[in-house]
C-alpha cells in the first residue's frame, strides 16, 4: 500500500482493541495512559518486548488511574479460544528462545495473535542462526555472506496476506521488517506507514520507519496518521537527523503536556545535547537520570562517551563497575568498559570489549564505530575500515563512521577517497566544524585551494570547536601571497583565543604573533610590530625571532625611520577584545565541487 494512501485508523481487531484516538491532542492524559497500558499488554503477548517496555515506561510517567477507570483485559474471540492451548505452549517456548519449537506448535493456527507469533518465531529463528554464524566469523572480513534464510519465504507468505488485506497492525509491522531486511526500502517504508495508520500505538513500527528516513525532505512526503504518537516519532527522527533544535523543542512540548517524569524523554534530551557537543549540559542530565533510575543501562554507553571526552577517569571507572554489577553481559556495559580501557590507552583491551559487545549484538552501531577508533589507535587501518563499514551498514546516518573512514584513508594517503567520506560526514553534520576542517585539508592536498578556503571559512562561521580553521585559512592565504587576508585571519584567531576566557595552550598562537609581527614590520607600523614581537618572546619557538625583530625596530627608530601612515592595519589589545567576534549560525551543507573516488 502506498505511503500517500489515506487509511482510516482502525483497531487491531474490532473485538480486541477499542477505537484509537486519531488526533494529536494531549488534553486527555488518562485516555492516553489507558491506551499505553493496553498496547503494552498486546505487544507483550506477541513477544515484542522492547515496544512493550517503551509503552510501560511511558505509562508509568503518567498519574495512576483509579480502580473504576482501569480497563478489563480485551475479550477473547472464537479463533483465540480455538488456538489458546497451542498459543500458550508456543509462547512459553518463545520466551525461552526456542523459536523453531514455538513455530512448530503454532503451524495451522488461524487467530491473528497466534499467526503473528508463528511468523515472528520463524523470523527470529532465522536471525538467531544468522547471528550465531556471524559471531563465528566475526573478523569481520566475511560480512555480507551470512544471511537470514527464512526471509524470502516469509516475504512470499506475508505478501499474499497483505494483498488479501488480512494483516493487522502487528502483521504489517513484521512484513515491513522482512522487506527492510531484504533491502526493499521503498516497499518497507510504505508498509510501515500503513502499519502506523492501522495501529498508531505500536512504537516498534514508528521506530522502524525512523531507521529508514535519511533526510527531512523524505519525511515531508510521508502521509502519517494525526495521532499523539506522531509527536514522539518526530522528536526521535529529528534527533537522528541531527535537527537538534527541533528535537529539543518537541521534547520540551511533551514535558509541558505532562510527560515530565518520563525517563525516556530525559535520556533523549541528554542524547540530543551529546549530539551537538554541549557536553556539560548532557553530563548534567545524565547524572540526574542516574539518580532517578540508578539501574538503567540504556544510553549509558553515550554517557560514557561524554566522560571519555572530558577524561573523567574516576567517574568512568565507577560507571563501568556499577554497570558490571547490574549486568556485565549487556552491550552497553561492554562499550562502557571498552571506553574505560581506551581512556587508559589500553587499546587492545578496549577492542576486546567492543568485540564482546558485537558478539552479544552484531547490529549494535556504537560498538562498531568505537572498535574502528581503537583499531585506528593501534594503526590497524584495514581492520578499522572494516569496522567503520559495518557501522555504516547498520546505520548510514552515523557520521562518526564516515568521518572515521575519511581519517583512515587520509593515513593511507588516498585523498580522493577521504574527500568522499568527509563529504558524506559533512552532509550529515553540516554545522560540525571538524568535518569542514577535514574537508578543507583534503581540498588543500588536492590543490583545490578555492574550495579549501570555502571550507575553512565555513568552519569558522559555524563555530570552530578546535580553533584551527582560521589558522589554516591564514596559512592558505600566506601560501597564495595574500598577506592582508592572512593577517586578518591571524588577528581574528588571536581575538577569539583571548575572548573565550579559557587558559588553554594554543599551539598556533606563536605562529600568529610571528606572522603579524613581520606583517606590521613590512607595513612600517613599528608600535604594532613591536607589540607582536614582544608577544613572540613569550614562546620558545619564536623567542629568538621576536628578540631579533625588536632589535631591528629599535635600530630603525634610532635611525629616524618614520612609521607608515598609508596602510592602516587593524590592531588589537587583549583588554579591548569582545567575545562577539565569531559568527555562529546554522548553515546547510556546503555546495562543493563534486570529487568522488
Amino acid at each position: 500500500m502506498a505511503a500517500s494512501s489515506s487509511v482510516v485508523p482502525v483497531a487491531v481487531s474490532a473485538a480486541v482493541v477499542p477505537a484509537l484516538s486519531s488526533s494529536g491532542d494531549f488534553s486527555n492524559l488518562r485516555e492516553i495512559k489507558k491506551q499505553l497500558l493496553l498496547i503494552a499488554g498486546l505487544t507483550r503477548e506477541r513477544g515484542l518486548l522492547h515496544s512493550s517496555k517503551w509503552s510501560a515506561e511511558l505509562a508509568f510517567s503518567l498519574p495512576a488511574l483509579p480502580l473504576s477507570e482501569l480497563q478489563p483485559p480485551p475479550p477473547i474471540t472464537e479463533e483465540d479460544a480455538q488456538d489458546m492451548d497451542a498459543y500458550t505452549l508456543a509462547k512459553a517456548y518463545f520466551d525461552v528462545k526456542e523459536y523453531d519449537r514455538a513455530a512448530h506448535f503454532l503451524h495451522g493456527c488461524n487467530s491473528k495473535k497466534a499467526y503473528f507469533l508463528y511468523m515472528y518465531s520463524r523470523y527470529l529463528s532465522g536471525e538467531k542462526k544468522k547471528d550465531d554464524e556471524t559471531v563465528d566469523s566475526l573478523g569481520p572480513l566475511e560480512k555480507g555472506q551470512v544471511k537470514n534464510e527464512a526471509l524470502r519465504e516469509l516475504r512470499v507468505e506475508l505478501s499474499k496476506k497483505h494483498q488479501a488485506r488480512e494483516l493487522d497492525g502487528f502483521g504489517l509491522y513484521l512484513y515491513g521488517v522482512v522487506l527492510r531486511k531484504l533491502d526493499l526500502v521503498k516497499e518497507a517504508i510504505d508498509v510501515f506507514v500503513e502499519a502506523t495508520h492501522v495501529l498508531p500505538l505500536h512504537w516498534g513500527a514508528w521506530l522502524e520507519l525512523c531507521n529508514l528516513i535519511t533526510d527531512k525532505e523524505m519525511l515531508k512526503f510521508l502521509s502519517l496518521p494525526d495521532t499523539w504518537m506522531k509527536e514522539f516519532f518526530l522528536a526521535h527522527i529529528y534527533t537522528e537527523l541531527q535537527l537538534i533544535e527541533e528535537a529539543l523543542q518537541k521534547y520540551q512540548n511533551l514535558i509541558d503536556v505532562g510527560f515530565s517524569k518520563s525517563s525516556y524523554i530525559v535520556s533523549q534530551i541528554a542524547v540530543a545535547y551529546h549530539n551537538i557537543r554541549d557536553i556539560d549540559k548532557a553530563l548534567s542530565i545524565f547524572n540526574e537520570l542516574r539518580k532517578q533510575d540508578p539501574y538503567r543501562i540504556e544510553n549509558m554507553d553515550t554517557f560514557s562517551n561524554l566522560l571519555y571526552v572530558r577524561s573523567m577517569k574516576s567517574e568512568l571507572s565507577y560507571l563501568a563497575h556499577n554497570l558490571c554489577e547490574i549486568d556485565k553481559y549487556r552491550v552497553e556495559t561492554c562499550c562502557v568498559i571498552g571506553n574505560y580501557y581506551s581512556l587508559r590507552s589500553q587499546h587492545e583491551k578496549a577492542a576486546l570489549y567492543f568485540q564482546r559487545a558485537l558478539k552479544l549484538n552484531p547490529r549494535y552501531l556504537g560498538a562498531w564505530t568505537l572498535m574502528g577508533h581503537e583499531y585506528m589507535e593501534m594503526k590497524n587501518t584495514s581492520a578499522a575500515i572494516q569496522a567503520y563499514r559495518h557501522a555504516i551498514e547498520v546505520n548510514k546516518r552515523d557520521y562518526r563512521a564516515w568521518y572515521g573512514l575519511g581519517q583512515t584513508y587520509e593515513i593511507l594517503k588516498m585523498p580522493f577517497y577521504c574527500l568522499y567520506y568527509y563529504r558524506r560526514a559533512h552532509q550529515l553534520r553540516p554545522n560540525d566544524s571538524r568535518m569542514l576542517v577535514a574537508l578543507g585539508e583534503c581540498y588543500e592536498k588536492l590543490n583545490q585551494l578555492v574550495e579549501a578556503k570555502k571550507c575553512y571559512w565555513r568552519a569558522y562561521a559555524v563555530g570552530d570547536v578546535e580553533k584551527m580553521a582560521l589558522v589554516k585559512l591564514a596559512k592558505l592565504h600566506e601560501q597564495l601571497t595574500e598577506s592582508e587576508q592572512a593577517a586578518q585571519c591571524y588577528i581574528k584567531y588571536i581575538q577569539d583565543i583571548y575572548s573565550c576566557g579559557e587558559i588553554v595552550e594554543h599551539l598556533e598562537e606563536s605562529t600568529a604573533f610571528r606572522y603579524l609581527a613581520q606583517y606590521y614590520f613590512k607595513c612600517k607600523l613599528w608600535d604594532e610590530a613591536s607589540a607582536c614581537a614582544q608577544k613572540c618572546c613569550a614562546f620558545n619557538d619564536t623567542r629568538e625571532e621576536g628578540k631579533a625583530l625588536l632589535r631591528q625596530i629599535l635600530q630603525l627608530r634610532n635611525q629616524g625611520e618614520t612609521p607608515s601612515t598609508e596602510m592602516p592595519a587593524p590592531f588589537f589589545l587583549p583588554a579591548s577584545l569582545s567575545a562577539n567576534n565569531t559568527p555562529t549560525r546554522r548553515v546547510s551543507p556546503l555546495n562543493l565541487s563534486s570529487v568522488t573516488p
